[in-house]
């Protein structure tokens, strides 16, 4: 019997099939390949292709298998570690009109760093951080995704420049609109002329307003008070210790009395901490969901001022004049200092690092912030992230703790899970390729192959340019 099909026609049927295959491959923009993908929920660490489209991760693939996807470049990955793009959840865009081109710089170092995202905890320009916010989404600049709080609130005479001033219940109404009006991310608070009254009830109405808030707390109010009017995050560990002293109370009452100042209180806080006391604070903050922002890497590097020579520092020449010029006040006041007062510092310094211990085993929620910006002498941004999770480490903390406290609790703080965090389908392609495993080693962090930042991909040839560019005179 012949086939029923002559050669033309089986040609034709298949060149036919083949055009229907083709049809469900679906073009991407990039595939990285045989990755090394650490889970920061699990800790497992699996080999797959991703396929990225969009600025989005369309798809995780076992290597091998059939895939559905054709990229427009590749990136092999073999022996590579992939994680999300770390965030810092504490810097400082600020320093007045003469500093804007400064800090528009750093940007640079936080993409060099593998840093693509950054939490701005308050400054004074305000109207340059949104534009470059703007900018950077629509890839226009190079930097980090920026989510801000605008001005930070605080009382009259406020400490910070820009500030938004609350000195009675009518002024937190205006201040709260007037960040709505801008459009911010969260909401900051500062301790420095702020009454413990009006402290507290700007909490709530910020709170009612569905607002994200955090900040210091005047040693005026307890921190019972300030959790249960609803602070969101903790920034710095004073407050936290103040929560675990058994002394507490006492030392609140001297505070609003006037009787002593807040770096007198400091050591009395400290030695009147009670393991009973700081229990019961660590499930208040975990049972009401509030995150703590450690800060141990500029708290350290504070500290030693009067001991440690930086002027020789890598990235003092990132900085620039005007930059380097504002260290000046607190270098003058370490130097300044007596040798108690050195010594308290130094002290508070160990104490912390083991209160941030103390923290991760009770299982509080915490955020790596590396405090970088103007006036925090010698606390570069990008680098000083890194320098955040190896003080965490040093403290005693899992170096995968360590790197959930960075994108990952980031993203869950300021409920941007949906999108970042982690490495998922649907989520934005914000990643970094590391050459080696940073839950063995946590300066691997530093050993950068490539960063991801959505559509935008930096080599590491890249990388080291974009420093390159940063030198400021």
């Amino acid at each position: 019997m012949k086939n029923p099909l002559n050669k033309l026609q089986l040609l034709i049927i298949l060149l036919l099939l083949a055009a229907c295959q083709d049809k469900n491959i679906q073009p991407v923009d990039l595939a990285i390949l045989n990755a090394n993908v650490i889970d920061l929920e699990s800790s497992n660490i699996v080999v797959k292709n991703m396929y990225i489209a969009d600025g989005k991760i369309k798809s995780l693939e076992d290597v091998g298998a059939n895939s559905a996807y054709k990229a427009d470049s590749l990136i092999d990955a073999t022996g590579k570690y992939v994680l999300p793009g770390f965030w810092d959840n504490h810097i400082h865009l600020r320093g007045g009109d003469t500093l804007i081109s400064n800090n528009k710089n750093f940007l640079k170092l936080f993409i060099a760093n593998g840093i693509t995202t950054v939490r701005d905890a308050g400054g004074d320009l305000t109207t340059s951080v949104m534009e470059w916010k703007k900018q950077i989404a629509n890839e226009d600049l190079v930097g980090p995704t920026i989510f801000t709080s605008g001005p930070k609130i605080d009382g009259p005479n406020s400490t910070w420049a820009g500030s938004l001033v609350v000195d009675n219940e009518a002024d937190i109404s205006m201040a709260l609109d007037s960040l709505q009006a801008l459009n911010v991310d969260f909401v900051k608070l500062y301790d420095s002329q702020f009454s413990g009254e009006l402290y507290l009830k700007t909490i709530e109405q910020t709170e009612k307003r569905g607002l994200i808030v955090s900040g210091h707390m005047p040693f005026t109010v307890t921190f019972d008070e300030t959790v249960d009017a609803g602070m969101d995050a903790i920034e710095h560990l004073y407050y936290v210790m103040k929560g675990c002293a058994s002394n507490e109370v006492e030392i609140t009452e001297n505070m609003k009395r006037g009787e002593m100042g807040f770096w007198d209180a400091l050591p009395l806080l400290m030695n009147g901490y009670a393991d009973s006391t700081a229990q019961r604070t660590f499930q208040k903050l975990k049972q009401n969901n509030v995150f703590v922002v450690t800060t141990l890497h500029v708290g350290n590097t504070l500290s030693y001022l009067d001991e440690v020579d930086h002027t020789n520092d890598p990235y003092l020449k990132y900085m620039g004049k005007g930059i380097i010029a504002t260290y000046q006040r607190r270098i003058q006041s370490a130097l300044r200092s007596s040798e108690e007062a050195r010594k308290n510092r130094k002290d508070l310094d160990t104490f912390f690092g083991q209160l941030v211990k103390s923290l991760d085993i009770a299982d509080v929620g915490l955020l790596a912030g590396s405090d970088s910006g103007a006036f925090n002498s010698y606390v570069y941004p990008g680098i000083s992230l890194h320098d955040e999770l190896k003080a965490m480490v040093e403290a005693g903390i899992s170096p995968l703790d360590a790197l959930r406290t960075s994108a990952y609790n980031g993203a869950l703080f300021l409920k941007k899970s949906n999108d970042y965090g982690t490495i998922s389908e649907g989520k934005v392609s914000d990643l970094v390729i590391l050459e080696g495993n940073p839950l063995e080693d946590i300066e691997q962090t530093q050993n950068i192959y490539a960063v991801l930042k959505g559509n935008q991909v930096f080599s590491k040839e890249q990388l080291n340019a974009l420093l390159e560019s940063a030198v400021m005179d």
